[in-house]
Order: structure tokens, then C-alpha cells, then sequence
């Protein structure tokens, strides 16, 4: 049967997250990571999918990545707690390498697929601006590849007049760090 993609409120999208079968992430990942925070919030975050910390917890952002977003979110003088935060992709995509489940990015049909569930968030919520991190949170709300690089700290606007602003993903600051650090 198809479910019904017109859920009343975030709390039913949530319930038909957890039952998506419209790619074959569902089958490795722990559960579905339903987006967290006011769904009349005026900021809309939208990574790229959850993470190893994220799928066993079920929320988002809440490993490592997590914690430089919500630095960077307090220096700018915002808060989690008054943004809504959700991923462009809802289960864990990744390989495992010895003990650990790697992360690996989803595909343009696995982004696709789950945009359904997206733009029914961009339709509860209402945000006034969508802040992207990284290429794939871009390409699910504009619909096409965008340049990360070439359209940071633009604010950009879909057709039906949603906003959005594009920056690096938290784990890119985690990658980079990393590097620094290597003697």
C-alpha cells in the first residue's frame, strides 16, 4: 500500500518515516531519525543524513558533527532549541569496516527518495530560511546539484519562494581539524 504523504503534523510524518520503504537504506539502518525542534520554527537546518551516533540515538545531530553545530549556532546567536532539525536523508547510509559503520553519502535516487518526506517538513514547518549543510542537504532542497564552494553564504530561493542559505557541513570542520592536528 502507498502511505499517505499528506500527514497532519510532524509527529504523524514521523510514524510513515519509520515505515519508508522507498529506498533500501531502511534495511541496514537502526530506525528512521525524524527531524526535532518547534515545527513553527523560522530556521530549518537540513543536513545530509544521519550518522552512526544519530541512527542508534534516533535524533539529529547529536555526535560529533552535533556538537560544532551547536557552537557554530551559538556564536551566530541562534539556538537548536528555537530551529528545526532534520537531515535531506532519514536513515544511516554506510559500510562497516571492522567494528565501525562508516558513513558513506547517499546517492541522487536515495536523496530523491526521501524528499517527499522533506517537503512535507518544509510544509508543516513554514521556515523562513533553510540553512543547508553541505552539497547534499543542498541538492535535496534545491532539487539539483548546487555548488557548495561557489554558493556559500548566499541566500538563494527556490520557485515557490523558499529561502535558502547554503554552508559546509559541521563534519567537514571535524575532517579539517583533524589534518591540523597531524604533526
Amino acid at each position: 500500500a502507498d502511505e499517505d504523504l499528506s500527514p497532519p503534523d510532524v509527529a504523524a510524518l514521523w510514524e510513515q518515516v519509520e515505515s519508508c520503504r522507498r529506498c533500501d537504506l531502511w534495511e541496514g539502518a537502526t530506525q528512521g531519525v525524524a527531524g526535532v525542534g518547534p515545527d513553527d520554527a523560522s530556521l530549518m537546518i537540513v543536513g545530509e543524513q544521519p550518522g552512526d551516533k544519530e541512527d542508534l540515538a534516533g535524533e539529529p545531530f547529536v555526535g560529533p558533527a552535533g556538537k560544532i553545530l551547536d557552537q557554530v549556532l551559538e556564536e551566530a546567536g541562534l539556538s537548536r532549541e528555537t530551529s528545526y532539525v532534520t537531515n535531506a536523508v532519514k536513515h544511516f547510509k554506510y559500510e562497516v569496516r571492522g567494528k565501525r559503520r562508516i558513513h558513506q553519502n547517499p546517492s541522487a535516487g536515495e536523496i530523491k527518495a526521501c524528499n517527499v518526506w522533506l517537503e512535507r517538513e518544509f510544509e508543516l514547518v513554514q521556515p523562513k530560511l533553510v540553512l543547508c549543510l553541505g552539497g547534499s542537504a543542498a541538492r535535496a532542497v534545491n532539487g539539483r546539484p548546487i555548488k557548495v564552494g561557489e554558493n556559500r553564504g548566499r541566500v538563494l530561493e527556490r520557485a515557490d519562494g523558499l529561502q535558502f542559505f547554503i554552508t559546509s557541513h559541521p563534519s567537514y570542520i571535524l575532517r579539517v581539524q583533524q589534518y591540523e592536528d597531524v604533526p
